[in-house]
């Protein structure tokens, strides 16, 4: 079954706490603080694997976690990193935000790319130690990883898509330039999926042919098979557009030509424009020449080239596959969709939502929406410094904390951020 659309849940690992542990030994009196870090939670990373071709193996398994980094002990002895969980998908899947649509990211190329990360581990309380707290007997806990709901969308890679009525000869066509062997019968949507086939056009010219369901009126709309498969002729260079010249149904090839590029706009206007080659096929059984002489009137005026061929019989094939690959050379590579995905700003809360806890002169203040504002904020950046001290006074964490007690100097620890509390 070809699957090109599925949607995934995934979770990074947590990071490991940090241990609270003293260097214990004979002979060495007060060791001292000797807790270990926690360590990193696993990442969920996705690679292309050419080897696969639909989407099919997410269609039953839908939710991926990743393994948590170990808790640090004793010794200063750091916990295991959790291992990275990496999730293969096809070359040219689309990787989207669930809720908003986003595109994340294009897996296009060969380089690995992190989805989700791993939460960071914990430190230990060797950290914490200073010449005034020289015995801390807290750590910190490992902080969560990402999680995520995405969509994936196979849209394939191919230079050439070959687009057209059902019954024209798309199949058949890319059967005889290529090695695919795709199923082929007189009848209306034979092609279920797209099939791809890799064309030879000489010594050391080839392109990517892809076979595209036949499309009807309507298809930018959902009407037939076109809705589900239009969006795999996005990334092709160039469009070879298959008509019956020979109107062997019954129908007009003026009026199928103009359908068919009129569900191509709609569904995407740049498809309009796209390079066409116009195939008229079936030329070997024309019943009507005065009838096929004002189709390539008509193609002549639009100013696309025209080929005569007959894929059942060979018929002018080889100059049809040659004159791709001559456009092929001229046009830009494959498209690559650039991330268009823009985090949503943290929402933030308020000093009550937050646990506040005062060990050994040290502040924790610990909670989801300011775990979420850290990760937001870049810190090397005097802007966006002012933003985060903003939005903490404005949540009213200073006030508790000071009603709490908190004095000048006093050390306050949010996550991975220390510092010394001024009023």
């Amino acid at each position: 079954m070809f699957v090109d659309k599925a949607t995934i849940t995934v979770a990074a690992g947590k990071g490991g706490n940090g241990a609270v542990a003293f260097h214990r030994e004979k002979y060495i009196a007060a060791g001292g603080p000797d807790g270990g870090d926690g360590g990193r939670g696993g990442s969920i990373v996705l690679v292309a694997d050419d080897n696969m071709s639909t989407l099919m193996d997410f269609r039953y398994k839908r939710k991926y976690v990743a393994p948590n980094g170990a808790d640090g002990q004793g010794g200063l002895k750091k916990g295991k990193d959790g291992a990275d969980l990496v999730i293969r998908v096809p070359r040219g899947t689309l990787v989207r935000d669930k809720e908003t649509g986003g595109i994340l990211q294009d897996i296009s190329g060969s380089e690995p790319w992190v989805l989700a990360k791993g939460g960071n581990g914990g430190w230990g309380n060797k950290h914490f130690a200073t010449p005034t707290r020289q015995a801390p007997r807290f750590a910190k806990p490992g902080l969560p990883g990402q999680r995520r709901e995405v969509t994936l969308e196979l849209k394939l890679l191919a230079d050439v898509g070959l687009a057209g009525f059902p019954n024209v000869g798309k199949s058949t066509l890319l059967s005889v330039v290529s090695k695919a062997h795709p199923k082929i019968a007189n009848y209306h949507f034979t092609t279920l999926y797209p099939n791809l086939g890799v064309v030879y056009a000489g010594e050391g010219s080839s392109f990517v042919m892809a076979d595209i369901p036949g499309i009807i009126e309507g298809a930018s709309e959902g009407a037939g098979l076109g809705h589900d498969f239009l969006r795999h002729i996005e990334r092709c260079r160039l469009i070879i557009h298959v008509v019956d010249a020979s109107g062997s149904e019954g129908r007009d090839p003026i009026a199928d030509f103009e359908a068919i590029n009129e569900e191509l706009a709609r569904y995407n206007a740049d498809l309009a424009s796209r390079p066409q080659i116009v195939a008229a096929n079936k030329c070997d059984i024309i019943t009507d020449p005065a009838g096929f002489e004002r189709f390539k009137a008509y193609i002549a005026e639009k100013g696309y080239p025209l080929y005569e061929i007959s894929a059942a019989t060979h018929q002018g094939v080889t100059e049809l596959v040659q004159a791709a690959a001559a456009k092929l050379a001229e046009l830009p590579p494959i498209q690559v969709f650039e991330p268009d995905y823009v985090a949503p700003e943290p929402t933030l809360g308020t000093a009550e939502d937050l646990t506040i806890r005062h060990e050994d002169g040290v502040w924790f203040v610990e909670g989801d929406w300011l775990e979420r504002l850290l990760g937001s904020v870049n810190f090397g950046d005097a802007e966006s410094r002012m933003y985060f001290d903003r939005a903490l006074r404005t949540s009213g964490l200073f006030e508790r904390m000071e009603e709490m007690g908190v004095a000048e100097g006093d050390t306050v620890c949010l996550y991975e951020l220390e510092f010394e509390y001024k009023k």
